[in-house]
């Protein structure tokens, strides 16, 4: 950005900036409040902003208490982990536990465990236990059902469905798998109780509790908690987790309840601890900070805990630490940044609309913009069997076949340039995806096809697959000679949908455009959320009705390969009326080596070997394929002051505050 520019045009063209939105400092904060700098805002109705930049000067190493203000987008619906799912939610928890255990860069790593348990070690491990009619097992297709003359099951051994059998009668073996977990010795509460292996076991039955009597999920969900046989103490630090017989659990290393503090809460019951107030007033933990104060719709305060387990590593870096509620008034916020109130701004503080001015402003040390590509990924998907087709194919009556042919995919692949989308929506700070997990997880398929842009091998791959140029003017679509199942002379011309989000109606732009270099029209239309991503049968998407549509799908440790096999095309299979069209295939993909690939590698488990290996045969078969075009990641953005540090925003924790006992500012940040 230029000066001129920095100085005078448009950081944000939605909002000024009244007098009455500026907010002083937090008395805590050893931040002055700067003087010179300025930048103004483009004038919106008849407020023009002004935003003020100066060097923050680090603050006194002797200055107490030292203060952290973390300034967030929402206030949480409640700080008990049973009651609640929003992301400032996780942020708060961070601080008062920690962990118990981190997904970070797209694996599992112990926080207050002594280890991770794995079969290899012998601390996790199938045991043949033998069930008969009415016991709870689960089934074949992983329900969980009492067992019954006819149910299908797979018998001890038996790791995929060819070799599961129809149970009759009498007593037959079943694998039942369990993990060992052993707390560190010296994790304390923070009024200098031991957390123990039984306060895991609490929270377990507070969660059982609160999911059956109260409807609301766990915290590791519908699926593990339903599924779990036992969960028990073995000594005071170590718990063991049981699935129910035939569970394979690809999770099963993540099988622990984050301890909650049965000492201070065990004559509570579930539905007071599920009260907005008491989880304020009583959030007692064993992380790095301690809750003084929590004022609803202002702040929450904390103090650094003296019991934490890491203390003796100058952990945490604050003796205070402030979490301040300031919704997403992104124009606001940079004010807030600006003049000291805040050293953080985080990711639900919604600074997207600011995206490209932080870049400049970041440049020139204003202030420091850390953003890192996500686990959500945006992707294109193919109508390769609409809806219309389920009755039989019928050329010149149903919508013309465009995407059988993997020709025409790969093409488009080609086509789309997606560089361009990852510099206009993101600067080039995003990452191009290549399959459904990044090239940066473990898993990824480094031998599968990589398809660059490149128009030309684009329009070479649709004229073999008999898309023919006709009149030598890409300008105009392409028209069908020769195609088994097309009618001579069909022009390709498709739609896209997708919803009215911003950045998908520029990313939209930019497929259009891309498309009509390589002879394709493509008509853009955008829906209102809630219709775009209606049930089937009547929803555009997930009642297969479309041609193209854009979307995003979250991606994490373990691959989704799930989501394309050919019993989740939704409304095809075999399902009760209630399922029929929650199937998540929305483009009709079905490929019996992939399907095989798939479950091959769902029903093993993280540390068999089946499991990378069938992982990446999915991969290559799906890259080859493309069921669906992986376009790029979304973007994590956070922003802090200049001078700050420690912080590590990483792609598949789910928030940026998971390591928040070493954030820092000042001069140990320069070094």
């Amino acid at each position: 950005m230029s000066a001129n520019r920095l100085l005078s045009t448009v950081l944000l063209a939605l909002f000024g900036l009244p007098a009455a939105c500026m907010v002083p400092p937090s008395p805590t904060s050893t931040i002055p409040s700067p003087t010179n700098t300025r930048v103004l805002l483009a004038p919106t109705g008849t407020a023009t902003a002004e935003i003020v930049f100066t060097d923050i000067p680090s603050p006194s190493p002797t200055a107490e208490p030292r203060t952290l203000v973390l300034c967030i987008g929402a206030e949480p619906e409640t700080l008990f982990i049973y009651g609640g799912s929003m992301l400032v939610m996780s942020h708060v928890l961070n601080a008062i536990y920690d962990g118990p255990i981190d997904m970070v860069s797209y694996e599992y790593r112990p926080v207050i465990l002594e280890k991770i348990p794995s079969l290899a070690d012998g601390d996790a491990r199938f045991t043949q236990v033998s069930v008969r009619a009415g016991d709870r097992i689960v089934d074949a297709s992983g329900v969980v059902v009492n067992l019954v003359e006819g149910s299908k099951i797979r018998p001890a051994g038996c790791r995929s469905g060819d070799c599961a059998l129809d149970y009759t009668q009498g007593e037959v073996l079943m694998d039942q798998l369990s993990a060992d977990f052993t707390l560190l010795t010296g994790v304390r509460w923070s009024d200098g109780t031991p957390v123990s292996a039984d306060d895991s076991v609490y929270s377990f039955h507070l969660a059982l509790e609160v999911r059956s009597v109260y409807q609301y999920a766990s915290s590791l969900g519908d699926p593990v908690i339903t599924r779990t046989a036992a969960y028990e103490a073995l000594d005071p630090l170590s718990v063991r987790w049981t699935g129910l017989p035939g569970y394979l659990n690809p999770d099963y290393s993540t099988a622990f309840w984050t301890p909650l503090p049965e000492h201070a809460w065990g004559d509570y019951p579930a539905g007071e601890l599920l009260e907005a107030d008491f989880s304020r007033a009583y959030p007692l933990g064993y992380g790095p900070y301690v809750i003084d104060e929590y004022r609803v719709g202002s702040h929450i305060r904390l103090h650094k805990n003296p019991y934490y387990f890491r203390a003796t590593e100058g952990l945490p870096k604050f003796d205070a630490l402030v979490f301040r509620f300031v919704g997403e008034n992104s124009v606001t916020n940079l004010a807030r940044l600006t003049s000291g109130e805040c050293d953080l701004i985080d990711q639900d503080a919604q600074m997207d609309d600011l995206f490209f001015e932080l870049i400049d402003l970041d440049q020139q040390g204003f202030l420091n913009l850390e953003v890192t590509a996500g686990r959500v990924f945006e992707h294109l998907d193919f109508g390769i069997r609409p809806i219309e087709y389920d009755d039989g194919y019928q050329p010149g009556i149903d919508r013309p076949d465009f995407f059988s042919d993997v020709r025409v995919r790969q093409a488009i692949m080609h086509c789309v340039d997606r560089p361009a989308i990852n510099e206009a929506l993101y600067g080039r700070k995003s990452a191009i995806f290549h399959s459904y997990i990044p090239q940066t997880h473990p898993l990824f398929n480094a031998d599968g096809p990589i398809y660059s842009y490149s128009p030309t091998m684009g329009r070479e791959l649709l004229t073999q697959a008999g898309w023919t140029d006709l009149d030598n003017d890409e300008a105009t679509p392409r028209i069908a000679i020769g195609i088994a199942g097309v009618p001579d002379g069909t022009a390709f011309t498709v739609n896209l949908w997708t919803t009215t989000a911003t950045a998908r109606m520029q990313q939209s732009e930019i497929i259009v455009a891309s498309l009509r270099s390589c002879g394709i029209e493509v008509l853009a239309e955008f829906w209102p959320p809630g219709e775009f991503f209606a049930d089937g049968p009547g929803g555009p998407v997930f009642g297969r009705r479309f041609d193209l549509v854009t979307y995003a799908w979250l991606t994490g440790v373990r691959p989704p390969c799930e989501f394309w096999i050919t019993e989740e095309i939704p409304g095809l299979n075999e399902k009760n009326a209630a399922t029929l069209w929650e199937g998540t295939n929305a483009t009709g993909y079905s490929n019996p080596a992939f399907d095989a690939a798939c479950k091959a590698a769902l029903d093993a488990l993280p540390d068999e070997p089946d499991y990378a290996a069938s992982h990446l045969l999915a991969q290559e078969i799906f890259m080859q394929e493309l069921p669906v075009l992986p376009l790029v990641a979304r973007l994590k953005l956070v922003v802090t002051r200049p001078d700050f540090c420690g912080m590590d925003l990483d792609p598949t924790a789910n928030s940026e505050m998971w390591n928040i006992e070493e954030f820092d500012i000042g001069e140990v940040c320069k070094k």
